[in-house]
C-alpha cells in the first residue's frame, strides 16, 4: 500500500479525528493527546514508535473518513499502552525469532489482541482492521497466545502491507526518529501516561471492555524486581535435567544411523508444566490474593505463555480443586481457615501428567513437606513483620521454607 499522492498533511482533519476518538473513549484521552504527530510518506497509514511519536501518511488522512481515522488513533495508541514493542522483544528473545517476517507476525498478533473489543459504541472499525475472527482464532486472548496459534501463509498474504511501526513489534524503522529525536517521551513520562489511563479505567468499573479492564489491573501492579526474580527462578527450575524433556519421532535421533533398520527418537525440550499452590488461609489478605492471581499470569508468561500447562491449586488447611489456567481472574480462591500447604503439595504432585515445577505463593505460616518433592520448587513469600506471627499462639514462629526450595520475597 502506498502513502498516496503528495500533499500537505491535513492536521485539522487528523486532530478532529483524535478529538472524536477521545470523546468515544474518554479513558484514553490522556494517551491520545500525549502522542506527537510526525508527517511521513514512508508509512502506509499511521504508525507509532516506542517513544510515543505517531507517524502519519498525508495521503491516508486525505482518503480516510474522520470516523475511521478516530479508530486508527485508538488502535495505534493501544499498541503503546499495552507495551507491544517490549513484549515483542521479549517473545522474540525467548523463542529465538528473527527477521521482518516474524515481526510482521507479532504485529498481526498484537492487532488481534486490540481489535477484538476496540470498536463499536461510537467508534467505527477502520477498513482492513485485523481481528481474531479473520484468522479463525478465539477472541479475548493476548498477543503471546495468538503467536502460538498461527503462522504466515497464503491466508495472511493480504496483510503484507500491515505496518504499525516499531511501537507495535519492536523492530526499528528507517523513518524512526529514535531515542534522541525531538518530541519523544521519556520512560518516566510514558509510565505516567499509562498510570493516568489505568486510573481512568479503574474509575469506571464495569463500563470498559474486558481487555482494557485486565490491562488496567496489571498497570497498577507494574513489573517489579521480585517478579523478574520469580520468573527467572521458574525458568531456572524448568531448565534442570529431566524437566520439560520428552522424546519425539518428528526429528529422528542422529544415533539412528548407527542402528540400521531402526528409527530412534530424539530428545526435545517442551515447555514445562507448572503447578501453582496459592495460600488462601485467613492470614493472607484479599489484596495478596489479588497479587497472587497477577503472579499466576506472570508465571504463565515466564514459561512461554502456555496457559494450558499451568494449574492452580488453592489451599488453606486442605487443598481445593486444581484449576487449569484459562483466565487467572476466573479462578475461585476459596479458603479462609488455617494453613497447611502440605495438602497443596500433595494435590499438585498428584496431577497427571506430573508438573515439572511447583510454585507456592504464601505468607510462610505453614508446615512444609518433610521430603523433597520429585520436581523443582519455587516459593514466593508475601512479606510479614516480626510481630505478625500469632496463629492463635503468641509464641508461635513458623519454620522457614526448606532448603530444597528456591525462595523469592514478593514485594
Amino acid at each position: 500500500m502506498t502513502a498516496g499522492a503528495p500533499g500537505a498533511l491535513d492536521l485539522e482533519k487528523l486532530y478532529a479525528a483524535r478529538l472524536h476518538a477521545a470523546r468515544a473513549r474518554p479513558y484514553l484521552a490522556t494517551a491520545l493527546f500525549a502522542l506527537h504527530t510526525v508527517e511521513s510518506r514512508w508509512v502506509p497509514t499511521m504508525a507509532v514508535d516506542r517513544y510515543w511519536r505517531c507517524y502519519v501518511s498525508p495521503g491516508f488522512v486525505d482518503r480516510t473518513p474522520v470516523e475511521d481515522l478516530a479508530g486508527v488513533w485508538v488502535h495505534e495508541v493501544s499498541h503503546l499502552l499495552r507495551d507491544h514493542h517490549g513484549r515483542s522483544d521479549r517473545f522474540a528473545r525467548e523463542h529465538g525469532l528473527t527477521g521482518p517476517a516474524e515481526r510482521l507476525r507479532m504485529n498481526i498478533a498484537a492487532d488481534c489482541e486490540i481489535n477484538d473489543d476496540a470498536f463499536g459504541e461510537g467508534l467505527a472499525r477502520p477498513e482492513g482492521a485485523v481481528t481474531p475472527e479473520f484468522l479463525n482464532l478465539p477472541s479475548g486472548e493476548l498477543m503471546e497466545d495468538y503467536l502460538r496459534q498461527f503462522r504466515l501463509g497464503p491466508h495472511t498474504q493480504g496483510l503484507a502491507w500491515l505496518d504499525c511501526g516499531s511501537g507495535a513489534d519492536g523492530r526499528a524503522r528507517e523513518w524512526d526518529l529514535g531515542p534522541d529525536g525531538a518530541h519523544g517521551l521519556s520512560a518516566q513520562e510514558r509510565d505516567a501516561v499509562r498510570f493516568r489511563v489505568a486510573q481512568g479505567i479503574k474509575a469506571r468499573p464495569g463500563k470498559n471492555p474486558a481487555g482494557w479492564q485486565r490491562w488496567a489491573e496489571e498497570a497498577f501492579h507494574p513489573p517489579q524486581p521480585w517478579r523478574e526474580l520469580l520468573g527467572a527462578a521458574v525458568r531456572s527450575a524448568a531448565s534442570g535435567p529431566g524437566a520439560g524433556e520428552d522424546y519425539t519421532y518428528g526429528r529422528p535421533s542422529r544415533r539412528s544411523a548407527s542402528v540400521p533398520g531402526a528409527v530412534l527418537p530424539s530428545l526435545r525440550r517442551r515447555p514445562p508444566r507448572v503447578s501453582v499452590v496459592i495460600d488462601t488461609s485467613g492470614s493472607v489478605s484479599d489484596a495478596e490474593l489479588g497479587s497472587a492471581l497477577l503472579e499466576v499470569s506472570a508465571i504463565s508468561r515466564a514459561v512461554g505463555g502456555r496457559r494450558d500447562l499451568v494449574t492452580v491449586v488453592p489451599c488453606d488447611a486442605a487443598a481445593r480443586v486444581a484449576h487449569p489456567l484459562c483466565r487467572a481472574e476466573g479462578i475461585p480462591l476459596l479458603g479462609g481457615g488455617g494453613t497447611d500447604l502440605r495438602s497443596g503439595f500433595t494435590a499438585a504432585l498428584r496431577a497427571r501428567p506430573c508438573p515439572d515445577v511447583v510454585v507456592v505463593l504464601t505468607d510462610g505460616q505453614t508446615p512444609w513437606p518433610e521430603e523433597r518433592p520429585p520436581c523443582r520448587t519455587v516459593v514466593g513469600l508475601f512479606p510479614r513483620g516480626d510481630d505478625s506471627w500469632d496463629e492463635d499462639d503468641p509464641d508461635y514462629v513458623p519454620d522457614g521454607p526448606p532448603d530444597w526450595a528456591r525462595v523469592v520475597e514478593i514485594g
